[in-house]
Order: C-alpha cells, then structure tokens, then sequence
C-alpha cells in the first residue's frame, strides 16, 4: 500500500543523496553560506540612528537663492494650511510657492516632475512633520543611512 511505497521512496532518495555526496553537500552548506555572508555583511553596516539636534540660531538666510522655490505638502489639512501660509507670507516676502497634495504619493511624483528647487513636508501630526528631498541634493555622507 502507501507505506509500503513511501519507505520505498524514501530509501531511494537516501540511496542517490549517499551515491551524490558532493551535490548533497552542496546543497546544505551553499545556503548557509549565503546567510553567513549576509549576516556579516549587516554587522558590517549596522543601522544607525542619530539623535536629535540642540536648537541653535544659523544666522540670517541668504534669500536669494529661494527664488521660485516650491514647498509640496501634505495633508491638507487647517492647521497644514495655517502652518504653510505663515511660512510662505511671513518669512519669506516673495520666492516661495506652497502647493498642498492629498497623499504623500501624489508628493513624491509631484517632487519627481519638479526641478530640484522642490521640497516637500509631510505633516504626521498637529504640528509634527517630516522633510522630503529630492534625490539630486547632496547630503552629507553620515546622514545617507537613516535617510
């Protein structure tokens, strides 16, 4: 019956796994290996996390280099409008132009299509946010990894 025919086949397999000793060798350490490697290659290049940096005054800004500069944000919501108004009208006269997404993918092709003069601001809470740059800004090499 079915036992009969499974204990067939199991035997069968052992018999060419011990006639095949390199294959099956291969076939146990290959994986292995492959996960030493990239476990070695994670302790190589640990995750850091930075931590937050003391408010310090930067001095005036140059405002002339902020000509038509567009700042994307979402979501539209009254306090992210409030927020945006006051950042356009109150600290810079003219230069910067506010436009509002409804989701955060709709920023990102936005900010795709733009030049590079394009930032944008994903507001997570009341008053919390978190930036979104382009691609083609240079950063400094010891933020590109919790970037």
């Amino acid at each position: 019956g079915v036992w009969r025919q499974t204990k067939a086949l199991l035997f069968k397999n052992c018999l060419i796994k011990c006639r095949t000793k390199k294959s099956s060798v291969q076939e146990v350490l290959f994986p292995l290996f492959f996960l030493f490697w990239l476990i070695l290659m994670s302790m190589m290049h640990p995750h850091r996390k930075y931590n937050e940096v003391a408010n310090t005054n930067l001095g005036t800004l140059d405002t002339s280099m902020l000509v038509n500069f567009v700042i994307g944000y979402t979501p539209p919501t009254r306090m992210a409008r409030e927020i945006m108004k006051k950042v356009a009208s109150d600290h810079f006269e003219d230069g910067i132009i506010t436009e509002e997404y409804l989701s955060e993918e709709e920023l990102q092709e936005a900010s795709a299509f733009k030049p590079s003069n394009f930032v944008g601001v994903v507001f997570t809470g009341a008053t919390s946010y978190q930036l979104r740059f382009p691609d083609s800004i240079a950063m400094a090499s010891i933020y590109t990894e919790s970037r």
